[in-house]
């Protein structure tokens, strides 16, 4: 894997926002992304990603390492079909593919990934990166707070893959 770094993010449950505001911010994107985990040894978390964005399908393979509840090691690199298919005959068989609707986008110089999920009809996930873990998050005023779930694996892909939680 060729792009490591540390991440430090935070996560949040909340209302499902309208697109129509979303769409309003500055950088707004979308993207369809189907998420697969990977058996792996314990500790590390393996997934690979497909993205449909803009017309265009990627491929991700991803590794990472929990640090703390807000911190992991992530290693990631982008890889191609064929690799992708071949990696899928690894999926965990305790996980099923997590499918979701990501919208991206900036607020005060911060970025917001809001996940969309078909399960869930009222709630979505919202996270967001930070470069200190001292930092408060400046929220756009049409986002709506359920409760943090930061730490809480229920609320991890990679949790979500193993069951999904009711809203």
């Amino acid at each position: 894997m060729n792009n490591s770094k540390v991440e430090i993010e935070k996560k949040y449950i909340i209302e499902l926002p309208s697109v129509k505001s979303m769409e309003s911010m500055p950088g707004y994107d979308r993207s369809d992304i189907t998420q697969i985990y990977l058996m792996s040894v314990k500790g590390v978390t393996h997934r690979i990603r497909r993205r449909v964005q803009s017309g265009n399908v990627t491929f991700t393979e991803t590794k990472k390492v929990r640090i703390d509840r807000m911190s992991a090691f992530e290693d990631e690199r982008e890889i191609g079909r064929e690799d992708y298919e071949r990696l899928y005959c690894n999926i965990d068989p305790e996980t099923r593919p997590i499918i979701k609707t990501r919208h991206t986008f900036t607020y005060l110089g911060q970025l917001f990934e809001i996940d969309v999920y078909p399960e869930w009809q009222h709630n979505a996930i919202l996270e967001t990166e930070l470069d200190d873990r001292e930092k408060t998050v400046d929220f756009p005023p049409f986002i709506k707070i359920v409760r943090e779930v930061t730490g809480d694996k229920r609320y991890s892909n990679a949790g979500m893959s193993r069951a999904f939680p009711k809203e």
